[in-house]
Order: C-alpha cells, then sequence, then structure tokens
C-alpha cells in the first residue's frame, strides 16, 4: 500500500507513524520527536486523510496500529535507516576537523573525569563543536543520537564498536564524621541510605552486622551522594564515585565488589571517522591512567 503513496508524503509524518508504533501514545512519540502531542495527533490526522487509510486504532490505553499503520511504519523505518546510514557515511568520510561531534555519557562521570578530556580535545580541535548529552539512557547509536557512547555495562551491544576503558568494583562510603562512629560492634546500629529499589541493606553487612537497616532512601543518586555527605549514614556505590566526591571516606562495612566497566562504543561505520578517532586518542588513554580510581582497594 506504501510503496508508490508514502513516497508523496511529507517525511514528517510519515516519521511520526513510526515513532508512533514504537511508543503506543501521543506523548511517548512526542518526546522521541521533541514536539507536543497536539503535533502528533495532528501529523496522524494528515498522514491518515493524504492516504485514504485509518492507520490507527484510538482508545484510552494508547494507539493501535492498523495493518495499513504498520506498512507505512515499516516504509518510514527502511526510509530513517537510509537516512542514518547516509549520514554516518558522510560524517565518516569527511576529513576535516569541523562540524560537531555529540557524545552520549552517564552524568555523574562527567565532572572527575570526562570535563578534562574535553577540555583537551577541545584546545587541540577548536574548531569542533562538542555536544554532550548527559543522561542514564541508552541511546541509540543507529540513529544517530551520538557519534560515541560511554557507558557503564558488562553486555555493551554487540552491533557497536568498542573497548573496556575501565573495570570497576564498589564499596562503602560515608562522610569523615559518620565513619568515626562505626567501632565495629556487631551490635552497633548502622543506618545505610540506599535508592528507592533496595530492599535492605547488602547482606555481607547483615551477617555481621545484624541491626543494620536502610535509613533513607531516595530516587536521585545526586540527592543519595548529598545525603551521605551530610552523614546520614552509609552507601554502597562505585570506587570512583566514592573516591572523586569531597567528603565521603571508603568505611571497610564491605569488600570491595566487581561491578559494571566503563565503555566507549561507536557505530562501526564510524569507527575510522577523523573526529571520533581524535577525541578516543585522549580519551583511552586518560582513563587508562585512572584505572586504579575504579577499581579501588582493599581497607
Amino acid at each position: 500500500m506504501c510503496e508508490n503513496a508514502c513516497m508523496d508524503t511529507d517525511w514528517e509524518d510519515l516519521k511520526t507513524v513510526f515513532y508512533l508504533v514504537e511508543a503506543g501514545s501521543l506523548a511517548q512519540a512526542g518526546l522521541r520527536l521533541g514536539v507536543n502531542y497536539t503535533t502528533v495527533a495532528r501529523r496522524i490526522t494528515r498522514i491518515e486523510a493524504t492516504l485514504g487509510q485509518q492507520l490507527f486504532l484510538k482508545a484510552k490505553a494508547g494507539y493501535t496500529p492498523t495493518e495499513a499503520g504498520l506498512q507505512v511504519a515499516d516504509a518510514a523505518a527502511h526510509m530513517e535507516n537510509h537516512n542514518h546510514r547516509l549520514r554516518r557515511s558522510l560524517s565518516a568520510s569527511q576529513d576535516q576537523m569541523t562540524g560537531t561531534l555529540t557524545i552520549t555519557v552517564p552524568p555523574l562521570l562527567v565532572g572527575p573525569y570526562l570535563a578534562e578530556v574535553l577540555k583537551r580535545f577541545r584546545d587541540k580541535y577548536p574548531n569542533v563543536e562538542m555536544n554532550v548529552r548527559a543522561t542514564i539512557q541508552t541511546l541509540d547509536l543507529n540513529r544517530p543520537d551520538a557519534d560515541i557512547a560511554i557507558r557503564i555495562s558488562n553486555t555493551p551491544d554487540g552491533a557497536l564498536v568498542g573497548q573496556r576503558l575501565a573495570k570497576q568494583r564498589t564499596a562503602s562510603f560515608a562522610s569523615y564524621e559518620f565513619a568515626k562512629t562505626i567501632t565495629g560492634d556487631p551490635d552497633q546500629p548502622i543506618a545505610w541510605v540506599g535508592l528507592a529499589h533496595w530492599k535492605g541493606p547488602p547482606k555481607e553487612v547483615v551477617q555481621h552486622y545484624q541491626n543494620s537497616k536502610i535509613a533513607y532512601q531516595f530516587d536521585d543518586m545526586t540527592a543519595l551522594i548529598g545525603a551521605v555527605q551530610n552523614g546520614l549514614g552509609v552507601v554502597r556505590m562505585t570506587m570512583f564515585l566514592g573516591l572523586t566526591t569531597p567528603g565521603l571516606v571508603q568505611v571497610p562495612l564491605l569488600p570491595p565488589k566487581p561491578y559494571k566497566d566503563v565503555w566507549v562504543l561507536t557505530h562501526s561505520d564510524l569507527r575510522a571517522a577523523p573526529k571520533v578517532t581524535a577525541f578516543k586518542e585522549i580519551l583511552i588513554p586518560y582513563f587508562k591512567g585512572k584505572a586504579s580510581e575504579f577499581w579501588g582497594k582493599e581497607v
């Protein structure tokens, strides 16, 4: 149905069908497209009128695509993939160090580590604009949401090419003042600070300190860190975070435990792109030099 008709249809409308099929709701499709939900609804109405087909069944639970809607979404997906391949190809073939380099990275890695890499790269290549997307979401490098992704994972995307930047461990940390209150007495109550999904203190701690309990829970890591800095309790966190956060000290309640590694990943089409290669030539040695901060030590 869509092979010829879609060629005469507005690309933004076609793309909107694709994103709505994936998201299932106007609001979620709008977030991914960077528009509001009323714009999504208007585009759907327009393309249905243009094609003379109902593309979605509308209900309170969301938008369910019809067979025609699935056909249109499939055609739009192929067109978008072709567009992305073209953009990656053009980026990879550009031999001048100009334009924009987009990087996605977990927010907590920016201050203590990535900022220095960005500065060194910018000093060396002043004509390249840096677009940093600091997020814990896994952005899609196939679309191109980013040229380079720095991710914390034990199972990085096998469709991408990459290299491990650092092996990580976690341990227990507290403020200096709170650390002084830990006596080693197994009957001592230990207050822990955790994220909202934590069910209780680490099992290894409860075995030795039976009166340990989660005293505070937060739904945001930055808020949790602030709480621990101000002496509300002990937290398990990655070594790099504990060692680079002012006012915290490692406490011997938990032995260091392996955690997810830090990786740098790119799409295979961009592995030899000049800007990507130049950035990794600064990024990788810098992180290798900081390896001890991610692995930590026994206390």
